[in-house]
Order: structure tokens, then C-alpha cells, then sequence
């Protein structure tokens, strides 16, 4: 009898207590601008466009810092382009985000610089035809030996199938 008495205990000490609907979870501080991206790099020389770099549509990524601030971000190509993954700064109200200058890169062993960083709500228009947040910023890297500039962009994915690649 008194192992039921007990057991009637934990139980309601577990009902009670798992029923709280207080907690809102909330979201990061530049959550705006964080998400998986599919973009294009096109090479640029003396202001010039010479076409994609030959890679097509690849995945990209923004996501907030473990500082969760909304003055910077972490940028990452995930190692499908030139394997980068940088710390940008971040102007949450414009959408904008850039480097001051060539900083190191947290992915292999080169110094990487990220300007006209720009996030437009709702501008790009999906594979199937859904409007979705763009993305486009320029990048260089000191190792490049061209020193070409690359225009980086895209829409968010989206996840469903049709606007995948």
C-alpha cells in the first residue's frame, strides 16, 4: 500500500510540474538576418562581371554569435565555395553587414573582406515562384591569385523541395 501511496505522489509531483506555459522562447538577436541561404558567386575584375564561378547554386548560412548581439553575425559557406567563415558586422535596423577590412577566417588559413552585405525582405522570387528574403554581399581573399572580387547572392531557402537545388 505504500509503494502505491508513493507512486501516486510522483506522479502527481510530475503532472504539477510539467504544465508550466509561461516560458516564451523567443528568438536571436539578428534573426532576421540568420538562415540557410542558396546564392551564386559571379567573378568580378575592374568592375566588370565575368560570370559564376562555375559552382552553381550552393548552401550557404548566417547565424547569430554566442554573444547574441545584434551589432554581428557569423557568415559561412559551409565549404562549398572557398570555405570561409567569418565574423561580420552587423547594422540589424538597415539589414546591412560588412568587415572593416581583411579579417582572419576561422576556417582554414587566409584573411577574407565582406562588403556591401545586404538582407531585402521579401525581393528575391524562389524556383517556384514564392517571394522569399535575398541575400548579396562581395567578398575577396587574400589568397586569391587573380585578387578578383566575388559577388555572392540568392534567396533563403525556403525548405520545401521545388525551391531546392
Amino acid at each position: 500500500m505504500k509503494k502505491y501511496i508513493i507512486f501516486l505522489f510522483a506522479i502527481l509531483a510530475v503532472g504539477l510540474t510539467s504544465c508550466n506555459d509561461d516560458t516564451e522562447p523567443g528568438g536571436t538577436s539578428v534573426e532576421k538576418m540568420a538562415g540557410d541561404w542558396w546564392v551564386t558567386a559571379t567573378a568580378i575584375s575592374n568592375g566588370q562581371e565575368l560570370g559564376d564561378v562555375g559552382l552553381g547554386h550552393f548552401r550557404m548560412y548566417t547565424y547569430n554569435t554566442a554573444a547574441n548581439v545584434p551589432t554581428e553575425m557569423w557568415l559561412e559557406d559551409g565549404a562549398n565555395f572557398w570555405d570561409y567563415k567569418v565574423k561580420v558586422n552587423v547594422d540589424y535596423n538597415n539589414r546591412t553587414f560588412t568587415t572593416n577590412d581583411f579579417i582572419d577566417n576561422t576556417s582554414y588559413d587566409c584573411k577574407v573582406k565582406i562588403t556591401d552585405g545586404k538582407i531585402l525582405e521579401g525581393a528575391a522570387l524562389t524556383p517556384s515562384g514564392m517571394p522569399a528574403d535575398s541575400i548579396v554581399y562581395m567578398i575577396q581573399f587574400d589568397d586569391d591569385p587573380d585578387g578578383l572580387t566575388y559577388k555572392v547572392s540568392g534567396f533563403r531557402r525556403t525548405g520545401f523541395p521545388a525551391d531546392d537545388f
